[in-house]
């Protein structure tokens, strides 16, 4: 998520400053379950996930994530070790059940990104916190109506 502050925020890839948030969402319902505290944007994926506590509140539930969570002991999908030309048709079709729970919670993702608020975050200090914390509040709302 782009930020001014810089105080949280770190250049990233594409030269923006920005932070890194997680937010764990219910693949069945759609709603979101945790959110993380900002971090910088440099931060890797499975840094942010362990260091603002959200992996405790995943703790003993199945956690699906994608590939840049190894060794979290999150679900990630198979990949082919090196010298293995295919997967397996088990690892294939596990695969795919990964893909389809992960686009729910990717299109609920975007959701959460299309508010204007998020576009170009000036508030400062703990107000990207806040104001993800409004958003995935309403988000739950308008879910559940």
């Amino acid at each position: 998520m782009p930020t001014r502050d810089r105080s949280v925020a770190a250049s990233s890839k594409n030269f923006r400053y920005s932070t890194n948030l997680q937010v764990a969402i219910d693949a069945n319902s759609r709603l979101v379950v945790a959110i993380g505290l900002p971090l910088p944007g440099s931060r890797n994926d499975c840094r942010a996930f362990t260091e603002p506590g959200i992996d405790r509140a995943c703790h003993g539930v199945p956690t699906i994530a994608d590939g840049g969570y190894q060794g979290t002991g999150l679900l990630i999908p198979h990949r082919r070790s090196p010298g293995q030309s295919h997967l397996s048709p088990q690892q294939e079709a596990e695969n795919a059940v990964h893909r389809r729970a992960r686009a729910r919670v990717e299109h609920a993702l975007s959701r959460l990104k299309n508010w204007k608020i998020l576009r170009d975050c000036r508030l400062k200090g703990n107000g990207v916190h806040q104001a993800m914390l409004g958003i995935a509040r309403l988000h739950n709302l308008a879910v559940t109506r």
